[in-house]
């Protein structure tokens, strides 16, 4: 069984290395095409149907780029889509909801004191809520309102700081985070998968059969498009959000994330604008840094991170791990090596906040982190970082064979 928490660690660390890489590639290529839309140049004598051109140096070579508002005349004999980026990135960053979250629903997703459910009803909910959320905007979208560009991105960020609100009402507060990126995720990832590519489809169709593309499907695209662009640094920021208790562990995290998201606002501002030509909008930046300032001040302002606590939720942890013969040593152990660090109010110099969150405080703390222990500490030397409090090669062995030990008699 102990085999199995170093298999399930590997494989999170597989999908998450996946996760990272394709998230580069979509994000790079979309922040790319954004700013080349952006900075086309209209100019005399440029062939029919072309909106713009643009030319480019990269890799010691020059590049000639011209886009045709609704197509050329004649379909290419060789077109690139830009699809896959967004649909891997998605898949993966599925996957590892899956494996961390859902595996680990006990300890990561469910957080009794504020929202006493089961296992297979926080599952339910986190699938549910990221179909509703796809549908919502989708309506939106295809609404009236849809054509007032600015107006459906307010109502839209109204929906977003909801689901802030709600998640925090259902979840641990790391979850609450982790799901609203999620969220978003999957409405920018529908929004290549359901609109953009089959719009594009259709316009390549049209090409082959010989008819004229109907211009409506590149302005739907492009507004979906738009939409992508404003909420991809709010996704990098919640999912980057787990490893930072003091942006989701505390009372006003939900207000933190509607904030957030203002901040994607006026960064992507200063630079669609700067690629647009028309300008550098300092105030933006200095708009971002009074909401940063404001949700580094919210992150403290409650003084005491209400984090996750497993008290409710560990009473089979418990009576695993704490009853095992080598527990009273591990629990030594822990509080000569680790308690400094992993406490409510740690001791160590420079660290106001317990690290991710996690305190081993009592035996209960120590019985629900016991996996984590193995892994971080006894399997691996990642915990304490550096070694900074000298936990000697014997010292690890005792937690592998704490860990192993109360797997194996659990079996029996």
């Amino acid at each position: 069984m102990y085999e199995y928490a170093i298999a399930w660690e590997w494989l999170a660390f597989a999908a998450r290395w996946f996760h990272v890489v394709t998230a580069i590639a979509w994000i790079g290529s979309s922040f790319y095409f954004i700013a080349l839309d952006l900075g086309l140049v209209k100019r005399p004598h440029l062939p029919a149907g072309v909106h713009g051109e643009e030319w480019q140096v990269h890799g010691g070579g020059f590049y000639h780029i011209q886009k045709y508002l609704v197509a050329p005349a004649e379909m290419p004999e060789h077109l690139t889509w830009f699809k896959y980026e967004s649909y891997f990135t998605w898949l993966s960053g599925f996957l590892m909801l899956c494996i961390v979250y859902y595996g680990g629903a006990d300890l990561f997703l469910i957080d009794r004191h504020v929202l006493d459910i089961s296992k297979p009803v926080a599952i339910l909910i986190s699938l549910a809520s990221l179909g509703f959320g796809w549908i919502v905007y989708d309506l939106l979208c295809k609404s009236p309102l849809g054509k007032n560009t600015w107006g459906l991105m307010a109502v839209l960020y109204v929906v977003l700081v909801f689901m802030a609100w709600g998640y925090t009402q259902v979840f641990t507060g790391r979850a609450a985070f982790l799901h609203l990126g999620a969220f978003t995720a999957t409405i920018m990832s529908a929004n290549v998968f359901m609109i953009i590519i089959p719009n594009q489809k259709i316009v390549v169709a049209d090409l082959i059969a010989g008819r004229t593309p109907d211009a409506k499907y590149g302005y739907m695209a492009k507004q979906r498009s738009l939409h992508n662009n404003y909420l991809t640094l709010p996704v990098i920021f919640f999912m980057l959000s787990n490893h930072y208790p003091l942006a989701f562990g505390t009372a006003f995290n939900w207000v933190i994330a509607a904030l957030v998201f203002l901040m994607g606002v006026t960064i992507r501002h200063w630079f669609n604008t700067t690629h647009a030509r028309k300008g550098r909008p300092t105030w933006t930046w200095i708009v971002t840094v009074v909401l940063f300032i404001l949700i580094m001040w919210l992150s403290t302002a409650p003084k005491i991170l209400t984090g996750t606590d497993q008290s409710a939720s560990v009473a089979p942890a418990f009576q695993q791990f704490a009853g095992d013969p080598h527990f009273p040593d591990v629990k030594q152990l822990i509080g000569t090596r680790c308690s400094m660090c992993h406490a409510a109010e740690p001791a160590y110099e420079g660290i106001a906040r317990p690290p991710k969150g996690v305190i081993l405080e009592n035996d209960a703390d120590i019985a629900a982190h016991a996996r984590e222990i193995y892994i971080q500490a006894g399997r691996s030397h990642a915990m304490p970082p550096g070694n900074v409090t000298d936990i000697t090669p014997d010292e690890r062995k005792l937690l592998v064979a704490w860990f192993e030990s109360a797997v194996e008699s659990k079996k029996e």
